[in-house]
């Protein structure tokens, strides 16, 4: 950045040890005397005093989305900034927002309104997304920025019109970084389009296009190769269910083990970064503890987390798994070869149809789990398919997780930059929007229009 973007030519003491210098031409102000705040005001409207819900109008709470219905209604340019502290200000997410029009706002958000002859309201925006909110949120307000802490906040403040600039530097290198960050999150998306697909055709299919084919009798399904077989799950597995949570354990002697749940068992692998522990009766330890090569799958949720699962390896041991999530032991085929199958789009599609629905979740029982029907192929077929997904899907991964390094990457540099402009280590008084300044958007090595092969 320091090659592309050069520095004040002069920078002065800002008096405050933890903001440093800033530009000679640039002061130290406080939120208090830049903005008014207007929580628990609004304007009053007929509607409203009747009863009714003026609008449709947006509802914004404190992290800038969508939000319930607010207590105040407002008709202006203004900024909002979230109110709940940690960990909301440590994830380094933006926490001050710019909104106009009419807006229902409710009481987890501050409502600033900018005095527009001291300071821009864009600029303001980026300013408070880049200030260290630990300095203002202490003691018994740890968990909450507090209106006293929000107005005590010093902000490094140029010239209005150089906030102007500024505020329009930003919003267009952002955009281009923004638009950057979408399309690899698109690259992603068809990556995992890709693998859904690669994976659903080479179980379901094989690998030879000429071989002969036969009805599956599974009208899902359709034909498969004419020398498989299609068995129900029951008759090549055992399922174990898991442990119930809530148990009344008082007075009884208990043991810690590590407790598989729902959000550990991913799609494709097990999460293993946030497993939780759980206190169980010893002789409850053998009956719900996993073993190397076991299938483990999701009894429900989201509808995405339906039946998905994964091999488990023996990773953890002891580690036993809750009700929420099943254990499938396999006999006369591969582990991994269930698990490709069921994470199959044929076999995602019996779950959804079979399985007990509410509104935005599923669940489905460990006897309809039993129902699956599974293709099954000769030994050696099987581990050919198992060896050419292996190969398919390792070179899909390494796309994705560049892809995935491009974001973080990026995102890096658009904070880095607000940072940079917003506290006068870089000087963009003299920028201009142009046909120079049109930077290419084709500088990533994988952009997702260069990924046409990876459509599906």
């Amino acid at each position: 950045m320091a090659a592309k973007y050069q520095a004040y030519p002069e920078y002065k003491n800002s008096s405050y040890s933890w903001l440093g210098l800033i530009p000679s031409s640039w002061i130290i102000s406080k939120v208090r005397y830049l903005t008014e705040c207007l929580d628990g005001k609004r304007i009053p409207l007929n509607a409203t005093e009747r009863g009714e819900m003026p609008g449709p109008y947006p509802y914004w709470g404190a992290n800038g989305v969508v939000d319930h219905v607010g207590e105040w209604l407002f008709d202006e340019d203004l900024v909002l900034i979230g109110e709940d502290g940690a960990p909301f200000f440590e994830s380094n997410k933006d926490v001050a927002f710019n909104v106009s029009g009419k807006v229902w706002v409710n009481n987890h958000a501050h409502i600033l309104r900018p005095n527009s002859h001291k300071i821009c309201s864009i600029f303001l925006k980026y300013a408070l997304n880049r200030v260290d909110f630990h300095l203002y949120i202490n003691g018994s307000t740890r968990d909450k920025l507090t209106q006293a802490d929000m107005n005590a906040i010093a902000l490094r403040l140029p010239p209005l019109e150089e906030q102007h600039t500024i505020a329009a530097f930003l919003d267009h290198e952002t955009a281009r970084i923004d638009r950057l960050i979408e399309k690899q999150q698109r690259l992603i998306e068809l990556l995992k389009e890709k693998r859904q697909a690669v994976i659903s055709h080479a179980v379901t299919k094989g690998l030879d296009p000429n071989v002969p084919m036969k009805d599956s009798g599974v009208e899902w399904l359709g034909q498969v190769p004419a020398h498989w077989v299609i068995r129900r799950l029951k008759h090549i597995a055992q399922l174990q269910s898991g442990i119930p949570k809530g148990k009344d354990l008082s007075g009884k002697q208990t043991i810690s083990v590590p407790m598989l749940r729902v959000a550990n068992v991913q799609d494709g692998y097990v999460k293993l970064d946030d497993v939780h522990q759980i206190e169980i009766e010893p002789h409850e330890l053998m009956r719900y503890t996993l073993q190397s090569g076991d299938v483990l799958m999701n009894e429900g949720g989201d509808n995405d987390k339906l039946g998905r699962g994964a091999v488990w390896h023996g990773q953890l041991e002891p580690c036993i798994h809750q009700n929420h999530v099943f254990a499938i032991r396999v006999s006369d085929i591969e582990p991994e070869w269930l698990s490709l199958v069921t994470g199959s789009k044929y076999a995602k599609y019996h779950f959804y149809c079979v399985a007990k629905q509410s509104t935005n979740l599923a669940s489905i029982s460990s006897s309809n789990i039993k129902e699956t029907p599974l293709v099954i192929p000769p030994k050696i077929e099987r581990q050919q398919i198992m060896k050419y997904l292996v190969n398919m899907t390792s070179k899909l991964d390494q796309v994705s997780e560049f892809a995935s390094r491009q974001i973080a990457l990026l995102q890096e540099r658009r904070t880095a930059l607000i940072s940079a402009a917003v506290t006068g280590k870089i000087d963009v008084r003299n920028w201009q929007l142009n046909t120079s300044t049109q930077a290419a958007e084709s500088d990533l090595p994988m952009a997702a229009e260069q990924a046409a092969e990876y459509r599906v």
